[in-house]
């Protein structure tokens, strides 16, 4: 573990707070994945020699902590609102709840260190928003920020964006895995079930989970790849669960499409609603199928490699992990799935051994993760 930093040496350490999205009812980890990166986040936070305290922030909602009881039962650190976070932090780190702008100015006039960290792709969901005439809500709202955070994935879309909209330094930060959600989740499932996958089927059943709710991650592609095997192979695939796409299902271009391929007149596709990953897994998928444009680390990934299930994927940031093909190239995707059915069982030790030294890059808690992010609250605090 790294020391602290010569800039900070003999200082008081830091009272860091993660922002998170709060709202009244019931609110769940496993909505997006920005919630359980707030948690592996601050699992990191409290590791790192600067850091006195850590604190979940509730904003951006209409819920108070006290609606989280709940959804952050599990949390390992606090959870304190706006009003205390202003009077008590040093740094605040935007993730999850975006801060008024008004809040931020105050904070940095009080001394306070002020990060947005960009887990989205910003540039796509912004430019939708825009000519798509969909729902108002940029995010770029004129925050003065010290600096934005980001993941590897966005270096190409985001980066240059973030730098000309918000006037100030960008760095790419590790994307951060822990199984520690899921093996919570996976110790909740009914008796009988279990997460992990088991080999030996004759026919598999595949399972897209894109939430086709963004251009980024889609079923289109994964749709295709099904498509294209089973023509190849017409006692491959025992179904093919589409995920996401229930609301989907009377549109009049998805329908089209749909009915157009065989996997879906051959009764072997269904479209379904949205459900925990580890739930759905555990009982009715043997092969996960997906596809990304410019969102290359994803937690499903990460899920499928712990649990040992075979990963068709177009990511080029997740080593040698799971079955790759490329771009959109949805009959490289059928390849990609061939290729799995054909070797997954025999080489299984193989695969999660690969699997799980990737898996081990992604700890919160790893040494090279906790000084990297150690390094950037550091140079916050250095004269610029």
């Amino acid at each position: 573990m790294n020391s602290v930093p010569s800039s900070l040496a003999g200082a008081r350490k830091l009272r860091v707070g993660v922002s998170i999205y709060v709202r009244k009812g019931e609110q769940s980890l496993w909505e997006n994945g920005i919630y359980q990166n707030c948690i592996f986040l601050v699992m990191l936070l409290m590791r790192s020699p600067l850091v006195e305290a850590t604190y979940l922030v509730a904003g951006g909602g209409d819920g108070k902590p006290a609606d989280a009881k709940n959804f952050l039962a599990d949390s390992p650190v606090p959870l304190i609102d706006m009003n205390e976070a202003a009077n008590t932090l040093d740094v605040m780190i935007e993730m999850s709840a975006q801060l008024a702008r008004e809040w931020v100015v105050a904070f940095r006039e009080r001394g306070g260190k002020i990060v947005s960290m960009r887990v989205g792709n910003d540039y796509v969901i912004d430019i939708e928003r825009m000519v798509f005439d969909k729902s108002h809500g940029l995010l770029i709202t004129g925050a003065p920020y010290h600096e934005i955070w980001t993941l590897p994935e966005y270096e190409v879309t985001c980066l240059p964006y973030f730098e000309s909209v918000f006037r100030c330094p960008v760095r790419l930060m590790p994307h951060l895995w822990s199984p520690l959600v899921l093996e919570r989740e996976a110790a909740r499932l009914p008796d009988g079930k279990r997460f992990g996958y088991r080999p030996g089927r004759k026919r598999w059943r595949a399972g897209i989970f894109e939430p086709n709710i963004c251009m980024v991650k889609t079923s289109y592609v994964p749709l295709l790849a099904c498509e294209a095997a089973h023509r190849d192979n017409p006692d491959m695939l025992e179904h093919v669960f589409a995920y996401n796409t229930f609301h989907l299902k009377e549109h009049v271009s998805f329908n089209g499409f749909a009915r157009s391929l065989d996997i879906v007149q051959h009764g072997l596709a269904s479209f379904e609603g949205r459900f925990p990953f580890c739930q759905v897994v555990a009982t009715d998928v043997d092969v996960v199928v997906s596809h990304q444009w410019e969102n290359a680390q994803n937690y499903v990934y990460y899920e499928a490699l712990y649990g040992g299930y075979p990963l068709v994927h177009n990511s080029h940031l997740i080593g040698d992990c799971g079955y790759r093909y490329h771009g959109f190239d949805c009959e490289d995707g059928a390849r990609a799935l061939q290729l799995a059915y054909a070797k997954h069982d025999v080489g299984l030790d193989a695969y999660r051994h690969t699997a799980n030294a990737f898996l081990a890059r992604l700890d919160p808690q790893s040494d090279a993760n906790v000084a990297t992010y150690t390094e950037a609250i550091a140079r916050l605090f250095e004269s610029r």
